[in-house]
């Protein structure tokens, strides 16, 4: 995301928790449970005994006789505990186990349609007055992607978000035609970086709670602003921003939570934690750091020149915290990388394309596990050294897992085809498609955008 509408991209175009879903998540049954029960049976031999019941509205009982099996998770007969333990199928198959099972029954352009989280634009390209009120943002575009190209996710921006009425429709449309449950999000930082101040009004900034010197602004924020987006029915709120405030440049102004890797971490901890706690994803950014940028990479390639100790202690800091904490809900469902080069770790590649960050640091020194996205791969610093179908493949390869920067059917479909030729010539593996797959799948399931499949033995 970035900070202009005129602009639209990541940004501004921006554990199992313990709060269910919202009502207006879609819960209904399709695809999700056609995958799923040839898992549940695979998982679950009870002799025809327990019933199985994939959504909140169909449920079927038989009768429990006693078993003739004995297993590492049963005993003939069962008691009240093994019945409890058998309604919670995750406590055996952990989200991510039971989403690679998932995804293993869906076809290659499912797969790579869940790789993208689409922009779509209806002609508004230019800001919110150039764009007249309308009674839906929904089109035929945006369903292709939807329907016939298998998107994982969609961005909203403020043009969008007209009033209340007309965006809850829009995105209860998207669900509706998608098979598989849709990440929707958007930057809602609050501040100068607003998309939905068409309905809810002013939120305050990042900077501006800092300056208080009050915490509980930032946690009363991030339950102010989860409420609102969930009450729309976006899940994700692409926020929010880690990065550490070093100079006065065009990526902070109003933005960060402070100018020391403590203050954003006590601030910008304060927010992912009521956010996350609400139930609504939250994605930090942006990777590997903005803060001593000096350039807007709409326009071209920031390049920080400070060293590897000074990037690690300041910039990587706020990140490694948060992946790391004890704490799951400071535990971030989503990382966005952005387009940054700095020389002194990866002299190549920007952040967002480097294997180095990706996957060297931010995977396997850190230990994150969870879905990285990268910033739109439309912007200046990508675009005037890759296309958005090289990027698209260099991305996937460094470490990302969902690629934001299709406007559009046409641009997604030739993204996908470059995916294709890439897994076709060897230059990009089905393994990686896999795993970034199944990340996405899993924190699905972990926000309860896919209904879970429970165990209701009769009683």
């Amino acid at each position: 995301m970035r900070i202009v509408e005129e602009h639209p991209s990541e940004e501004t175009i921006e554990h199992p928790f313990t709060k269910p879903a919202p009502a207006s998540r879609r819960t209904r049954q399709g695809r999700p449970l056609l995958f799923l029960l040839p898992l549940l049976a695979l998982l679950v031999v009870v002799s025809g005994d327990l019933a199985l019941q994939a959504s909140s509205h169909v449920t079927v009982h038989r009768q429990i006789r006693p078993l003739v099996i004995n297993g590492p998770f049963i005993d003939t007969p069962l008691d009240g505990e093994q019945i409890n333990k058998l309604r919670q199928l995750q406590t055996y198959m952990q989200y991510k186990q039971l989403a690679r099972q998932y995804a293993a029954r869906m076809t290659l352009d499912e797969k790579l349609g869940q790789l993208f989280m689409v922009q779509f634009s209806n002609g508004c390209f230019s800001g919110i007055s150039n764009c007249p009120d309308a009674i839906s943002y929904y089109s035929s575009d945006l369903e292709y992607m939807i329907t016939k190209l298998h998107a994982g996710g969609v961005i909203m921006y403020a043009f969008q978000m007209q009033n209340f009425k007309q965006t809850k429709n829009d995105i209860e449309q998207m669900q509706k035609h998608a098979s598989i449950p849709l990440i929707i999000a958007t930057d809602e930082e609050g501040g100068f970086v607003e998309r939905v101040q068409n309905i809810f009004g002013h939120h305050p900034g990042a900077l501006e709670i800092y300056k208080t010197g009050n915490v509980s602004g930032a946690t009363n924020l991030g339950n102010l602003i989860a409420h609102n987006l969930q009450s729309l029915g976006i899940n994700t709120d692409l926020a929010p921003d880690v990065d550490v405030q070093l100079v006065d440049g065009p990526d902070q102004y109003l933005r960060t939570w402070g100018y020391t890797p403590q203050s954003v971490i006590t601030y910008g901890g304060a927010y992912l934690r009521a956010v996350q706690g609400d139930g609504e994803i939250a994605c930090l950014k942006h990777w590997p750091g903005l803060g001593a940028a000096t350039t807007d990479a709409h326009f071209s390639l920031p390049v920080v020149k400070r060293t590897a100790d000074q990037i690690y202690s300041v910039e990587l800091a706020t990140f490694q915290h948060f992946i790391q904490s004890k704490n799951p809900l400071e535990n971030p469902g989503m990382i966005m990388s952005t387009d940054v080069l700095m020389p002194a770790i990866d002299p190549t590649y920007p952040g967002e394309l480097s294997h180095t960050f990706m996957t060297d640091i931010l995977r396997k020194q850190f230990g994150y596990d969870g879905v990285a996205i990268t910033d739109a791969l439309w912007m200046a610093g990508i675009a005037k050294k890759w296309n958005l179908e090289q990027a698209a493949v260099l991305a996937l390869n460094a470490g990302n897992d969902m690629l934001l920067g299709a406007i559009g059917s046409y641009q997604m479909e030739s993204m996908i085809n470059a995916l294709k030729a890439a897994l076709a010539n060897g230059t990009l593996s089905m393994d990686r498609v896999n795993e970034a797959v199944t990340r996405i799948i899993t924190l699905k399931m972990q926000y309860h955008l896919i209904p879970m499949p429970i165990i209701f033995p009769h009683s």
